[in-house]
């Protein structure tokens, strides 16, 4: 994915987030006006706390607990260098990498294959003496065999 496309599904995730925020904040708003004081009151230190805690994570520069991100779960206390991530993009250069260094390594032991059997070919051939000496030669090679 590209830059643009990762942005996108980074906004698309926050906006989803958002919009369930807003919902949950709205069904508490509504019951809020019916409960009891003591609750009222222990809901206000709560939510103090979770402020207080929020604060603190964001100093810290970390998120604690389990979230989900674009990538998968994101567990707290991981390392979030997603160096597996760049493992896994060079794993496909390298074997293709590999496999053109084995191609390159069966095409020239084809090659050399091919020379050999032609290097057979004329030494164990009946060719005189005089056909080496003879300018001619390459010609000689090209003519089909029984002339």
């Amino acid at each position: 994915m590209n830059t643009l496309e990762n942005s996108y599904h980074a906004a698309a995730h926050e906006a989803i987030e958002a919009r369930f925020a807003r919902g949950i904040v709205a069904r508490l708003s509504e019951r809020a006006d019916n409960v009891g004081s003591d609750v009222a009151q222990r809901l206000r230190f709560a939510r103090q706390q979770a402020i207080e805690a929020a604060r603190r994570a964001r100093a810290a520069g970390a998120v604690e607990g389990i979230g989900l991100t674009s990538q998968g779960v994101a567990i707290a206390g991981f390392n979030r260098s997603r160096w597996w991530l760049r493992i896994a993009s060079a794993l496909p250069l390298a074997a293709l990498v590999a496999g053109l260094v084995l191609i390159q390594d069966w095409q020239n032991r084809s090659q050399i294959s091919v020379a050999a059997e032609v290097d057979a070919a004329l030494l164990g051939d009946d060719l005189p003496l005089n056909a080496y000496r003879d300018a001619g030669f390459v010609e000689y090679l090209k003519a089909p065999p029984g002339e």
